[in-house]
């Protein structure tokens, strides 16, 4: 069997237990430039990254790392929290994943050792480690993944990316201590989802009975990663120390850094002023007005990738006025990207107009995101407006012969709010706008319940693009949804089945174009920009691209603002 890279298209000559996966990451923050709020998933391609030559002197044991988070979470729970970048990073820290993906974009084993499919992909044989054991000293085994799956299954929002793909009963199944079959509900060549992420995020089953009857440790994560938990105080800073039983460093090399510690600040100057004054020591951010200030400091190193998700403005397509296309697509015409892009980005990245790069076999050159149409959509909203529509409560839907919206993002962030501001410069001609700030957590679950009008968002960029299915069929809309816009698509959902089990690249490559076409013609998405996650650290930092499988395989630096911590030393 192969897979298929994402966005090289580069044919992946894969064995078994080296396959496409993707990650389960529902969340965002809001730094601007090219970001929005949410998601996640990995990404590959034109990225600015750092020298890789070993740095001067050897490895030095201990320190502190200081890490700039553009948000916080509500949890640090892998079955139940919605861990976005700055989730996944401090989960990356304390939990290790089943699989990883290397620096070439393949998928290796971690904590697993080899996942075999049948022949027909429908049952995938996985199996664990020896010695592995929890920082609580519980030992890895088939039913501490199992007992995991089964919670995250049912949790009612994380479990939204679970129970559509498997049956009701029998979705997993005991062999022995480290053997399992996974059953999912579809046959794909490309199965394991989530297995690099959340859900391969494996935490200690005593653990996890421990929190069903305290719901606070939720905050203090037991798992099998190169750091434990220490403290954590919310908004404020989560700390981390060295496991120095970690099973890695017989593998993949001694952890250096005594300690973690995250602070979450959601002001992306703020943030740069804190690197700048010796106060953290890395951060990540999507600020784009802030690249040229790295690039400026001789003492910093920046490493740039624009390769993974897009940022967009996101519809709920199920909510008047915006269940009318005529609607949505006239917010799209109304809508200034390239002033957005001239103001916000200060000449970096690039726009978007799908869910894929020009260099990507699957990109659609037939697809052009509209925009910068003012009179395109008045005449719209005229139409609309002139048949004085209603809500169900009765409410007017349109004001003065514009529609009534609202927009809401995650904060608090000064850029976010002047971001907010020049979309109603554009958007004033047409809609009557009202602005809605969140904290991250309050906003993902707004946007999951769909009480909301429309979002900035990041999403898409996951390696193997099938798996962006997840966020696009019918299946994925219900109270709560991960298919956030809640369109529903027939055609949609029977090009994701052909795109699971393609004939050939050549084959998926068509299927994909069509669907980045479906897409568009929704009008549920207005593309704005390719995402430029940045990762930005002090001259102090050394290491972070020294990171190896523990077959050996070199691991990325860092990916779409999430970062790696095993490797990483101080000076």
């Amino acid at each position: 069997m192969k897979t298929y890279k994402r966005r090289s298209g580069r044919v992946l000559g894969a064995t078994l237990a080296s396959l496409m996966v993707f990650a389960v990451a529902c969340g965002g923050g809001d730094d601007g430039g090219s970001s929005g709020e949410t998601d996640t998933t990995e990404g590959s391609g034109t990225s600015e990254a750092p020298s890789t030559e070993a740095p001067e002197g050897e490895p030095v044991v201990g320190g502190t790392l200081r890490v700039g988070l553009e948000a916080d979470v509500d949890g640090l729970n892998p079955t139940a929290s919605a861990l976005a970048i700055s989730g996944l990073t401090m989960a990356q820290a304390v939990f290790d994943p089943l699989f990883t993906f290397t620096a070439d974009g393949d998928v290796v084993p971690y904590l697993a050792e080899s996942i075999t499919p049948n022949a027909d992909f429908t049952e995938w044989t996985l199996k664990l480690r020896e010695g592995v054991t929890f920082h609580d000293g519980t030992p890895l085994t088939v039913d501490a993944v199992i007992k995991q799956f089964e919670i995250t299954r049912n949790d009612p929002l994380v479990g939204l990316a679970v129970r559509p793909y498997y049956p009701e009963t029998d979705a997993v199944a005991k062999i022995d201590d480290l053997t399992m079959v996974f059953k999912p509900l579809e046959p794909s060549q490309f199965f394991p989802s989530a297995l690099t992420a959340q859900l391969g995020y494996i935490a200690s089953p005593t653990w996890l009975d421990a929190l069903a009857a305290d719901p606070t440790l939720e905050q203090q994560p037991v798992g099998t990663g190169p750091f434990k938990f220490d403290s954590r105080t919310e908004d404020s800073v989560t700390k981390f120390v060295r496991n120095d039983d970690w099973w890695g460093t017989s593998v993949m090399g001694p952890v250096y850094l005594d300690a973690i510690e995250f602070y979450p600040v959601p002001d992306a100057d703020t943030r740069t002023e804190l690197l700048l004054n010796g106060d953290l020591d890395i951060l990540h951010t999507t600020d784009t007005n802030q690249f040229e200030t790295y690039r400026d400091d001789s003492s910093l190193t920046l490493s740039i990738d624009d390769s993974g998700e897009e940022y967009f403005l996101m519809i709920n397509t199920a909510k008047a006025p915006f269940d009318d296309v005529r609607v949505r697509k006239a917010l799209a015409l109304a809508t200034d990207r390239q002033g957005y892009f001239d103001l916000f980005n200060a000449g970096e990245g690039r726009l978007a107009d799908q869910m894929f790069i020009p260099e990507s076999p699957y990109y659609n050159p037939d697809v052009v995101q509209e925009g910068n149409d003012p009179e395109g959509a008045a005449a719209l909203v005229a139409e609309y407006c002139g048949e004085d529509p209603t809500a169900e409560d009765g409410t007017a839907l349109c004001t003065d012969g514009k529609v009534n919206m609202e927009y809401q993002w995650s904060g608090p962030s000064v850029l976010a709010t002047r971001i907010a501001d020049f979309y109603n410069e554009s958007w004033s001609g047409s809609f009557n706008v009202t602005f809605d700030e969140k904290n991250q957590q309050d906003h993902i679950q707004e946007t999951a319940l769909g009480i909301y009008n429309v979002v900035g968002w990041r999403q898409f960029g996951a390696e193997n693009p099938g798996d962006d299915r997840v966020w696009l069929e019918c299946r994925n809309i219900g109270g709560i949804s991960l298919n956030w816009p809640r369109y529903c698509s027939e055609e949609r959902d029977a090009l994701i089945k052909e795109i699971a089990n393609p004939a050939s690249p050549d084959e998926r490559a068509g299927l994909l174009q069509q669907l980045v076409q479906n897409i568009h013609d929704s009008y549920a998405y207005i593309f704005m920009t390719h995402s430029s996650w940045a990762v930005v650290n002090s001259s102090a930092v050394h290491g972070m691209c020294d990171r190896v499988s523990p077959g050996g395989d070199a691991l990325p630096c860092s990916t779409n603002g999430r970062m790696f911590f095993s490797s990483i030393w101080l000076s």
